[in-house]
């Protein structure tokens, strides 16, 4: 059964699994990822709703468009009741040789917004991420552009992707000075083997009341058990061609075996069995998964049913651990005292 969670501070839920369109079009850079076709995007999506997942990602770059086309084709040709999804879209990204086609500056955000609702077909897009960090558009640029597309009610909320702590933190402050529409929710790295984002986003998230909808929960592909030490894994898989995210391979190959162990027990894959973990983490709103066949995206849908027991999950905490990292442990050292303060000193 789906579970549903609320999106940051909205008050607006969104279902633990995410239905990302990486995959849909196959255009230019991202045949790589994926070449899903009209046909089966249309079959992926009716397949996902029927599970009860309400919650679709895309972007205007990928495939050129083309991923944002195919969805919005797929909601109209299924009949769907536009509030009865939540649409989730990104800008930054390249979209023509025009100097101007790229970036967070007004200017194209604001061409970007029109060109996303075009190709969705729809009025209004229910979360806009800016998708990556523009070292060249000041801060305050993008807040006041993401306010005014929120107070217009082309957008309903605003989200960030890639981004690090303190510089949403610093959007966040902008948008508190001014009045504006904040960050309800940060698109980014998680999995099993990359945990990183626990170090300082984590914390920042739930201080902040922001969502987190995690991308690539099997990094790339190579949690899915399907892949060999050697490299070796199926054919037109996307790690094979896009060994994208970084990863410490030795440590995600442990972890596969301790997850394979651990799945048998519950007639579970790996792939189940990472899903469930990233599920777990109280900081984890929902887990976008990026599928090309149905099979997928069943195996994926069915982590939401998945329990793993408390040591199971110790064990893969314990596999998974982030080594002590400055100034972490001398934040613990020297907190200790504090939390037990009817501690005897050695």
């Amino acid at each position: 059964m789906m579970r549903y969670r609320m999106l940051g501070n909205t008050g607006f839920f969104v279902s633990e699994i995410c239905l990302g369109t990486m995959t849909f079009g196959g255009k230019g850079f991202f045949e790589a990822v994926g070449k899903v076709d009209q046909k089966t995007a249309t079959s992926l999506v009716e397949r996902a709703l029927s599970a009860g997942v309400n919650f679709l990602d895309t972007a205007d770059v990928y495939s050129e468009g083309m991923s944002e086309q195919l969805l919005g084709q797929a909601l109209k040709d299924l009949g769907v009741k536009r509030s009865d999804v939540v649409i989730a879209t990104k800008c930054y990204g390249r979209m023509s040789a025009s100097p101007n086609a790229a970036g967070l500056s007004r200017g194209h955000i604001m061409d970007a917004v029109q060109e996303s609702l075009e190709r969705l077909q729809t009025d209004h897009i229910d979360l806009y991420q800016v998708h990556a960090q523009d070292l060249l558009t000041p801060v305050e640029e993008v807040m006041a552009t993401l306010n005014d597309l929120v107070r217009r009610g082309l957008v309903r909320y605003a989200g960030v992707s890639n981004w690090q702590a303190w510089r949403i933190m610093k959007a966040q402050g902008l948008a508190d000075k001014h009045g504006w529409a904040r960050f309800e929710s940060l698109q980014a790295y998680y999995s099993i083997a990359g945990r990183d984002l626990e170090r300082d986003i984590a914390p920042m998230l739930n201080d902040q009341k922001m969502g987190l909808m995690v991308w690539s929960p099997l990094a790339g592909g190579i949690l899915s058990g399907k892949f060999s030490r050697d490299g070796a894994g199926p054919e037109g898989a996307r790690r094979s061609t896009f060994d994208f995210p970084p990863v410490n391979k030795e440590r995600a190959f442990a972890l596969v075996d301790a997850m394979r162990e651990i799945g048998a027990k519950y007639g579970a894959s790996p792939a189940r069995v990472a899903l469930a973990f990233v599920l777990s983490r109280p900081f984890v709103t929902t887990v976008i998964t990026g599928v090309k066949t149905l099979e997928q995206l069943d195996d994926n849908l069915a982590a939401t049913e998945l329990e793993l027991a408390p040591e199971d999950l110790k064990r893969l905490e314990e596999l998974s651990a982030l080594p002590s990292e400055y100034p972490g442990w001398m934040v613990e050292r020297q907190n200790d005292p504090r939390r037990n303060p009817n501690t005897k000193k050695a």
